[in-house]
Formats: C-alpha cells, structure tokens, sequence
C-alpha cells in the first residue's frame, strides 16, 4: 500500500466504504460503474468504462488487497472501494517459461491447478486463488500435457467458498 493512502487513514478513519463502482472482468480489466450503470445491473451483466489511463490502473495494483472475509477491494486514500469480480480475485498471465504474473504485475507461484465445468483453468497460488487469461490457456495446456500441472475438477459455483473470495461484496453488502 502506497505511504500517502496509509496516511489519509490515519488521517480521515472514518470514511465510508464504497461498494458496486469498481469491476474486473475475466481478463483482469478494470471498469467503472456510475450510478447509471449500477442501475442497469450488475457486473459484469452492466460493466461500465473501461479504465485505460496508465497512472490510475498503477495506483490501483498497488493498493489492490482483500479484507479478512475476503471481500476485495482497491485502498483509495481513506476509502475502501470494493471490487466487483467477474471470474476471481487474480487474473494469470504466464509467460514463455511459465512464470506467472498477475494482472496487478505480481509475480507468483503456482500451487494448485482447477478446472471448472466450462473448461476454465485456475491457478492457486502463493498469493491467492485466479483465472488463467484467455490468450494464456495453450501455454497452460502445454504445462498440463507435460505434466507440470494436474488439473482438479471443481465446480465454478463451489470456488469462492472454497477459495475464499466474494465475487460480489456490493451484494454480500453488510
């Protein structure tokens, strides 16, 4: 977390949370959602704008986390602004060796391989539960036939629990 946000904590304690203004897709992709866009329904059914300005999406990788229920969100100044998820809390990248970075630019660890129903690959690792990128799946497949990686079947709708992840805190709102 970046010294000026732990600052305006200390500062300001008592700001509110905001829930329901900021998505990320399947594809690790951030949008904002306005009251306009909320009304029409929830992400990513109504995803809002896509954010695209290189300075805001770095501020929001370093100040991404979870909270103790694992609900997710981006630390703004003083104010928590949760996270609607479309897939999970990390979206994987892998690279031509198979190293893995996040959508956030993390690096991380593979631990544990998942595919759903659907035939989605998800990568558990040192840093938490993610969907494997959609331009990624041949090179996770290379590891699979390899042998690198042995898949577990699970169902989409038991990851969450099992991984322990709010897809939607604006739903789940306290």
């Amino acid at each position: 977390m970046d010294d000026i946000v732990r600052q305006a904590i200390a500062k300001w304690p008592n700001v509110p949370h905001c829930y329901g203004w900021l998505g990320l897709d399947a594809r690790g992709q951030w949008y904002m959602r306005d009251d306009r866009t909320q009304a029409e329904g929830p992400f990513p059914l109504s995803r809002g704008s896509l954010l695209r300005h290189d300075k805001l999406l770095e501020f929001i990788h370093r100040n991404y986390e979870s909270d103790i229920e694992g609900r997710w969100f981006f630390q703004n100044g003083p104010q928590r602004v949760y996270v609607e998820l479309e897939a999970t809390p990390w979206v994987w990248r892998l690279d031509a060796n198979r190293g893995l970075t996040s959508h956030t630019g993390r690096v991380a660890s593979p631990l544990q391989c998942v595919l759903d129903e659907q035939g989605r690959l998800y990568l558990n690792t040192d840093i938490g539960f993610g969907l494997v990128h959609t331009m990624d799946v041949q090179e996770a497949a290379g590891a699979i036939e390899d042998g690198v990686w042995m898949p577990q079947e699970m169902q989409a709708i038991t990851l969450p629990g099992q991984f322990g992840y709010v897809p939607s805190p604006a739903a789940s709102r306290p």
